[in-house]
């Protein structure tokens, strides 16, 4: 259980112990003991019954409401959306779309965007969702293959995803335009991912990551492939067009004669 708050369980003990040393003082009180003895007394039953009856006795009969705000606070972060990544194959035909939104509804899931890929045999369609707390990762699979979606993925993410892909790669564009070995890091910035340096980037080593996604490589005409990583969230086929693309700036520019320069008469 959480810890209580000072107020609470000073109100607590307060409530448990008044009625235990009214009743003392009333049993000792009303015998004839010197008065030494009777402080004597009280003194001793009152510690042992407060150390080993009244708190004790607090926490267990009043446990509800002592951890009443602690307990709240965490429902509330329990409660509180959590947003993911979620991948699936679609029929491409009518309402396919709509049978899927009906089914993460049914678990009060929102779509907060959705990017939709032509692939074969109907489309890949990539969603950012916002769902309860309390929604797991196998209860989104289920919801999916409910939906009609095919070899569907789903993994946790922040806001983030929600950023403007587009202006992000315009801005990392002009960085790239204005100096082109700045490709490696720009590309690392747009996807999150980390650069794959050294001997293990031969595809021997990295066959797992590249079989689920988490791998990419862009070409360069400069010095062979860039290989990035991002484990445990493939990379989506927009990421990757964006990422070649700025592949393809950086290597425009990089090979671009240098203007003429103009001598005055």
């Amino acid at each position: 259980m959480p810890e209580p708050t000072k107020a609470r369980l000073t109100l607590a003990n307060i409530a448990v112990m008044l009625p235990i040393e009214l009743l003392v003082h009333a049993a000792v009180v009303g015998t004839h003991l010197p008065y030494v003895a009777k402080v004597l007394v009280l003194t001793m039953t009152a510690t042992i019954l407060v150390i080993w009856v009244a708190e004790p006795s607090a926490a267990r009969m009043l446990r509800g409401w002592l951890h009443a705000p602690a307990l709240r606070h965490r429902k509330r972060l329990v409660a509180a959306p959590a947003l993911w990544r979620a991948r699936t194959i679609l029929k491409d035909r009518p309402g396919s779309l709509q049978k899927l939104t009906q089914a993460l509804a049914g678990l009060e899931t929102n779509i907060l965007s959705i990017h939709v890929h032509p692939v074969t045999g109907g489309v890949l369609d990539e969603f950012v969702l916002s769902a309860p707390g309390e929604v797991r990762e196998a209860e989104l699979l289920r919801a999916l293959r409910a939906g009609g979606g095919a070899d569907p993925h789903v993994w946790p993410t922040t806001a983030l995803a929600m950023a403007d892909g587009q202006t992000g790669a315009l801005s990392l564009a002009a960085r790239i335009a204005a100096s082109p070995e700045e490709l490696p890091l720009a590309v690392a910035e747009l996807l999150r991912a980390r650069i794959v340096t050294g001997p293990g980037t031969g595809n021997t080593e990295l066959a797992p990551a590249a079989a689920d996604g988490t791998l990419l490589k862009i070409p360069t005409a400069w010095h062979g492939p860039i290989t990035f990583s991002r484990p445990g969230e493939p990379f989506t086929p927009a990421e990757s067009a964006r990422a070649h693309r700025l592949a393809e700036l950086a290597e425009i520019l990089a090979h671009r004669p240098a203007a003429p320069s103009h001598s005055g008469p």
